[in-house]
């Protein structure tokens, strides 16, 4: 077996052997076809070649592009070319790309590099903020903690209250008043006795208290919880003349038998309103205890100073005052110099008949004379007589009407009074001569009717009381002079200027208006004169809720490239921070302890920090008057002062601030969503308040843009352009920007006109201006809008203002101008610069040349229409007699923005003048 294995294997390697040596034999053969045939058949040819000649070469180049000399191959040449350049060409690109593809891979590498940097820092200045503010609410929790309110002490009803005073004539707020029941956060609450809870009740006049009804109903301060009240008010008077007067000792008892009596009447008020001359001053003699008196008629042992009250007379019930009948103020001097009509119900004996007359020097050394009325009689009569100036003088009556003893009684019906009045330059309000008598209701009916009309009183007699004496300052509507001095009345009279008289006339209209026109106006003074003793400050006004109508913004909105293109010019700050409200008011209990005399005294304006009067509310945010401009700097370091900061920050003392766009729209929904939209990427904004003056809502399917700030929109009660001044609660900052819906400013332009409200925070500032001008013809006022150099409106169309002056308009401006807007659909923006120009005294200020505003392609406005100007025309003469005069001021100052745009280096000039 094992040798038949072997000869096996030996058979096998046999025929293997051959198989390979077949194979290389083989591979030769086809190695020496390859590789040597080519070669000789290369060789053959070639020899063929040369053996023909080069003319006759078959195979070999041919010279000069004969190949190329046929058509078709002509083409493919021409081919060849053409992508070798292009392939040379991309070749090129490709390298090119290679490169940037490089360096961007750089920067790549630079910027993950940066981010991350950035991202280290971020994080650092983030905890460097937190630590910030947690320092910053300690200081704050250091230098101002948290106060809890009061505990209030309610005594029971038994309470015997306060010790008893000395008399009666030493009672004053610190020892008859329980200051306890009126803490500062009390909101002063106050109960008002129902008249028919007490026996003399049914026997007050119905008008009186119909009046008092009414004034009560209205008035913010009552409440129903007698509990809880700091004051109790009572209706003592007028009681009806058919009436029989109670017996002061009948009277106590039913004072002492009120339910919050409490034994003494403390945190009491006993109102007596008076509506004649002669009134009954019943509540002399009798012991009123701790209780107020309010009323119009006192005497010297009655009235205590600093507690009882000086009240004005009761004139217009329940009717308001007709404007259209209130005689204009301008011109200043009137057809008398001064006039008096009265008779002496009976006076003292005259001291001229008793003795020869006094020298003034015995005068000054002893006691005068006790009657001066025969010398103001003979005085005043010597000066008619001597024909210098025109004035009316009467002593004697045909109809006087009941007075005091001692008191001159008025003349004539009300309505005659009042014609001679409005002649009349000053009016003479001669006190009693009764020294006792420092108050009555006579001289308070002359004095309303002087400064109802606009005669500047001039009283006789410095020991009179005149109403509401501690908080009004009543030398600057009046002129007080001790009768001695009646001599030298006539100089004193002629020495004032115009300037002088228009102010105490436009001040003796301001107080008429504020505390003596109405029942209403006259019980808020009784109430503000109070709470303003014992220092409790007013409530807060509320402001204006808005009814917001829900809607979807759609895109985000683009912005426009005439509005955003502001070439290197930068508007705002590099990162847009978020809406923030400007501070809110603080000063409720300084307002009423250290403003007292400047808020009784004055109409609201530029250098008040207050409400208009005592009477109103508080308003919420405080209306910051002072200009913005740069302060103070000291010499050699600090910061500020840099020109170029002018361009990347607000500066100024309140460099933080922001504005609201309000805007009235009706039914224009594109052109709305176009003006929405432009204001996109607006620095300082802090919200747009879109106030929809349509009954019927926005469109379902309507999409409004999304401009990266809370856009409002408010539902209103009524088609009303009123409605644009309305102090919206979501209006947060004092900056109010109010515009048109079709109304077409820059970016630039807004900002710019921002800027300039900030350095007169007082003024309107806007962009179309106006002026009014007089036609001598029709001896009225007409409404201007040609192009002038002059003006005294800007359109609020797109003007700048101050939130201030929105509750003014809406709660504070007599109710029949914003009755004519409604009336005649137009003139709310006259209406605004007219009340603007009244407090402040200023005219507005225009800002940049533009003298329309209107985006190309709007629908038409309502102000295209052709009874416009007419009905513009009658606001203007409507607003002047409801004013009494023109308080709308002329004036050529424009602000350009000449330097607005134009970047100064930093080492270079420093400040900026608006031309």
């Amino acid at each position: 077996m094992m040798q038949r294995n072997g000869g096996g294997v030996g058979v096998g390697g046999q025929t293997w052997v051959l198989r390979r040596v077949r194979l290389t034999w083989l591979s030769f053969m086809l190695f020496f076809i390859l590789v040597f045939f080519p070669l000789i058949a290369h060789y053959y040819l070639t020899t063929i070649d040369e053996a023909g000649g080069p003319d006759k070469r078959i195979f070999g180049p041919r010279p000069g592009g004969e190949l190329c000399e046929a058509k078709h191959v002509q083409d493919l040449c021409r081919i060849r070319e053409s992508v070798s350049e292009e392939l040379l060409q991309l070749e090129a690109k490709r390298q090119e790309l290679n490169g940037e593809i490089a360096r961007l891979n750089l920067r790549i590498e630079a910027c993950k590099r940066s981010i991350d940097s950035a991202k280290q820092d971020l994080l650092q200045l983030k905890n460097v903020i937190s630590q910030t503010e947690h320092s910053y609410k300690e200081l704050m929790a250091q230098n101002q903690p948290k106060l809890s309110l009061p505990v209030r002490l309610l005594p029971d009803k038994e309470d015997p209250g306060l010790p008893p005073p000395k008399s009666a004539r030493s009672c004053r707020l610190r020892s008859c008043f329980d200051y306890a029941r009126c803490p500062l956060t009390s909101g002063f609450p106050v109960y008002v006795y129902d008249t028919s809870s007490y026996a003399w009740g049914n026997n007050l006049d119905p008008l009186v208290k119909q009046a008092f009804a009414s004034s009560v109903k209205s008035n913010i301060y009552v409440t129903e919880n007698p509990s809880i009240a700091c004051l109790y008010l009572v209706l003592v008077g007028e009681i009806l003349e058919s009436s029989p007067l109670p017996s002061p000792s009948e009277l106590e008892k039913q004072l002492k038998a009120l339910p919050y009596w409490r034994s003494d009447g403390h945190n009491h008020v006993l109102v007596h309103f008076s509506r004649k001359s002669m009134t009954q001053n019943f509540l002399y003699n009798i012991s009123t205890g701790r209780a107020v008196v309010a009323q119009s008629t006192f005497l010297e042992q009655q009235y205590r100073e600093g507690f009882d009250l000086v009240v004005s007379p009761l004139v217009h019930a329940l009717s308001e005052p007709n404007f259209l009948e209130v005689p204009p103020q301008v011109p200043v001097k009137r057809k008398y110099l001064f006039t008096f009509q009265g008779e002496r119900v009976e006076s003292l004996r005259s001291s001229l008949q008793e003795a020869p007359p006094q020298s003034v020097e015995e005068e000054l050394e002893g006691d005068p004379p006790a009657d001066y009325d025969d010398r103001i009689i003979g005085t005043l009569k010597a000066v008619q007589d001597s024909h210098l100036d025109q004035v009316l003088v009467e002593f004697t009556c045909k109809n006087p009407k009941p007075s005091l003893q001692t008191e001159w009684a008025l003349c004539g019906e009300r309505e005659d009074r009042l014609e001679v009045l409005k002649a009349s330059t000053f009016a003479l309000v001669i006190a009693p001569g009764d020294g006792q008598l420092v108050a009555s209701a006579g001289c308070g009916m002359r004095l309303f009717e002087a400064l109802e009309v606009g005669a500047i009183p001039v009283v006789l007699g410095d020991h009179s009381r005149l109403p509401y004496h501690q908080f009004i300052r009543w030398t600057e509507a009046a002129i007080i002079v001790p009768k001695p001095r009646v001599t030298e009345l006539h100089f004193l009279l002629r020495s004032l200027s115009d300037n002088d008289m228009l102010a105490m006339r436009r001040q003796g209209r301001f107080l008429w208006e504020t505390y003596f026109s109405t029942s209403e106006n006259v019980l808020n003074t009784i109430l503000a004169s109070i709470r303003t003793s014992i220092q409790v400050p007013a409530a807060p006004i509320k402001d204006e809720p808005a009814h917001e109508i829900p809607h979807k913004a759609g895109k985000l909105a683009g912005t426009d490239a005439n509005l955003a293109d502001n070439g290197d010019l930068d508007l705002g700050p590099v990162e847009t921070e978020p809406p923030y409200a400007s501070p809110r008011f603080l000063r409720n209990f300084t307002y009423t302890a250290a403003d007292t005399y400047r808020a009784w005294n004055r109409a609201p304006g530029p250098f008040h920090l207050f409400p208009h009067t005592p009477l109103d509310p508080v308003l919420p945010s405080e209306a910051k008057f002072l200009g913005s401009g740069t302060g103070f700097r000291p010499i050699g370091g600090g910061s500020g002062g840099s020109g170029k900061e002018f361009q990347a920050a607000l500066g100024g003392n309140v460099p933080r601030e922001q504005f609201t766009v309000v805007m009235l729209t009706y039914e224009r929904e594109e052109v709305l969503m176009n003006s929405l939209e432009r204001l996109n990427g607006l620095p300082y904004l802090n919200k747009v308040v879109v106030v929809w003056n349509s009954p019927k809502p926005p469109s379902d399917d309507l999409l409004w843009p999304d401009i990266g700030l809370p856009i409002v929109v408010v539902r209103t009660e009524k088609n009303s352009l009123n409605n644009r001044f309305l102090p919206w609660d979501v209006v947060e900052t004092e900056a109010v920007l109010s515009i048109d819906d079709d109304a077409h400013l820059r970016h630039d332009e807004i900002m710019f006109g921002f800027r300039v409200w900030r350095e007169a925070r007082d003024r309107i500032v806007g962009f179309p201006g106006r002026y009014h001008a007089w036609d001598v013809n029709h001896q009225s006022w007409l409404y201007n809008s040609n192009y002038s150099c002059e003006l005294s409106m800007v359109l609020t169309g797109a003007a700048f203002f101050h939130k201030y002056y929105a509750y003014l308009y809406s709660y504070v401006m007599p109710q029949a101008i914003r009755d004519m807007v409604d009336e005649y659909i137009n003139c709310e923006d006259i209406a605004m610069n007219f009340l603007v120009s009244h407090i402040t005294r200023k005219p507005p200020i225009k800002v940049t040349s533009r003298w329309t505003f209107r985006c190309p392609g709007c629908p038409q406005a309502l102000s295209h229409d052709d009874s416009h100007f007419h009905e513009r025309h009658k606001c203007i003469n409507f607003f002047v007699k409801v004013y009494g005069y023109m308080p709308l001021l002329y004036t050529q100052f424009r602000v350009d923005s000449v330097l607005f745009k134009t970047r100064l280096p930093h080492d270079k000039t420093k400040c900026f003048k608006f031309i």
